[in-house]
């Protein structure tokens, strides 16, 4: 597989360090002539100085091949937008990731369709809720293409919905619960199914209604 990274930070240059031993073959682009040097002496002729940003840089690391992936890892969000649009509207790269530095420019990436995006802040905070749950609810994972996320609620005594068969429950529309672990042991729930204190429940919705789910779930 050939994988174009743009930005040789440390993100970039472990990436490209773990690519290269998993035996793929690896541009990586850095502006930045004093990490440049340092990258050089590692990677040799695997490493390209230049702006990632400008048409001539992204052709001379073989954009025009093109590669099955291209890895937008600059500490500028901006960068990566631009980086990732070029790579799959100018030259028909199929595959991008983009790097998030500030989890605020999400929006950005989504409203362009640049998926999936990683970002470290997200990531931490994600770990963070899962240890300390905030209001009962903890986000797992989004997919953004298809405009869904899962997210875990623990049933509490005294919730909402303790007690109560998954028919009677007021979800939001479109929401589905789609897993109860119980004792260890996970089930798919049906309309039958009777939550009680103790359960982990796993539920797919869209975005925006978390706070319905919570006062279906947990408590008003």
């Amino acid at each position: 597989m050939y994988i174009l990274i743009a930005g040789g930070g440390k993100v970039g240059a472990n990436l490209t360090r773990s690519l290269l031993r998993a035996g793929h073959e690896v541009t990586l682009i850095e502006q930045r002539p004093y990490r440049f040097d340092k990258l050089e002496a590692e990677f040799e002729h695997q490493v390209l100085r230049g702006d990632a940003t400008e048409l001539f840089v992204l052709e001379r690391a073989g954009v025009k091949r093109p590669p099955d992936l291209v890895v937008a890892a600059t500490g500028d969000d901006e960068d990566n937008i631009v980086i990732c649009q070029l790579a799959r509207e100018r030259y028909g790269v199929a595959s991008v990731i983009a790097r998030i530095n500030d989890p605020r420019n999400q929006p950005y990436f989504d409203l362009l369709g640049i998926s999936p995006t990683v970002s470290a802040t997200g990531a931490i905070m994600g770990l963070i809720e899962h240890e300390v749950p905030e209001h009962g609810l903890i986000h797992l994972l989004e997919l953004r293409k298809e405009n869904l996320e899962i997210v875990e609620v623990t049933v509490d005594k005294g919730a909402n919905c303790q007690g109560k068969r998954v028919r009677a429950l007021k979800l939001p529309e479109g929401a589905r619960l789609i897993s109860v672990v119980r004792a260890g042991k996970a089930e798919i729930p049906d309309e039958e199914t009777q939550l009680e204190a103790g359960d982990q429940v796993l539920a797919i919705l869209a975005p925006g209604k978390e706070d319905e789910l919570r006062r279906a779930l947990l408590r008003d």
